[in-house]
């Protein structure tokens, strides 16, 4: 189920960049980050408080908070510099640059998720690299 919803992530990452960049014209672009990142926001509350997560904040441990702080400050500066890259550059350029996040997440996920390195993984990791040295050519 795993691969479903990360193929559903991956499809609406895609729409997002293409409405993102059709909505950022003449707007700075931190305003429309901050726009963005309000709808963002009542959604994933009105989600959290519809299926009852929101019983399980006080479980949190300071561990959790301090990762989940960081995490969404690590979210805030990428949307932040992804706009600012899409009002200034073609969307079709940007978002393969902006995917080498899959690259960084893997080099990461190795050493320090201590996740398995396998051929394939550092195979498909190498594509991407190659994918974006030849776009940026």
């Amino acid at each position: 189920m795993w691969k479903v919803f990360a193929l559903l992530s991956a499809l609406f990452a895609g729409v997002t960049a293409i409405l993102a960049k059709m909505g950022i014209k003449g707007v700075d672009s931190n305003l429309a980050t901050a726009i963005r990142t309000v709808v963002i926001l009542v959604m994933a509350w009105g989600i959290v408080f519809v299926s009852g997560g929101h019983k399980h904040i006080g479980e949190l441990s300071k561990t959790n908070w301090i990762f989940l702080i960081l995490s969404g400050i690590a979210t805030g500066c990428s949307w932040l510099f992804y706009f600012r890259a899409i009002q200034m550059g073609d969307v079709s350029k940007v978002a393969p640059i902006d995917k080498m996040s899959i690259v960084v997440t893997m080099a990461l996920s190795f050493l320090i998720l201590g996740e398995p390195v396998s051929l394939k993984t550092l195979g498909g990791g190498l594509c991407i690299v190659a994918g974006t040295v030849i776009l940026l050519l």
